[in-house]
């Protein structure tokens, strides 16, 4: 069954602030395996002009895919979380992230439209730092499987 349309545009809450600490920083960099010394080491990040290390870009994917769970367990959209695929991803910073910002994300459908039986979502998510900074936009694609024909 098709998702409702008139969820278009629909915005969530913003979630609750994510405190980014330098341990989880690195750690997610050890984890994609980017050495770049500025998300370890302060030193180096402030030789490239910022405040403290930094984050990898992909690393503000666990906060927003996290926030688009909002939109994923509103019970009205009707969404079957069990046939869902993430289909893309794609970010616009503003400013990288940095360790110590307190990050809300706000989520927005922007799309929802359907191709060969499979429903697919479009989240927006708007994330700010502690002082209402925008720091990036991310979009995220989920992809709701058809059902299988019995």
């Amino acid at each position: 069954m098709a998702l409702d349309q008139s969820f278009v545009g629909r915005t969530y809450p913003p979630t609750e602030p994510y405190e980014v600490g330098r341990e989880k920083i690195r750690e997610f960099a050890e984890a994609v395996g980017d050495a770049n010394p500025a998300y370890t080491d302060t030193e180096a990040a402030r030789a490239l002009g910022h405040p403290d290390v930094i984050a990898p870009p992909t690393f503000v994917f666990a906060i927003t895919f996290k926030a688009a769970g909002q939109v994923v367990a509103d019970p009205q959209l009707g969404l079957d979380y069990s046939r869902v695929v993430h289909g893309d991803q794609k970010f616009a910073y503003n400013r990288p992230v940095r360790a110590g910002d307190r990050l809300t994300v706000t989520s927005t459908i922007e799309t929802i439209r359907t191709m060969a039986g499979n429903d697919i979502l479009d989240i927006r998510g708007e994330v700010h730092d502690q002082g209402g900074e925008h720091v990036v936009t991310a979009w995220t694609k989920l992809v709701a499987r058809a059902a299988e024909e019995a």
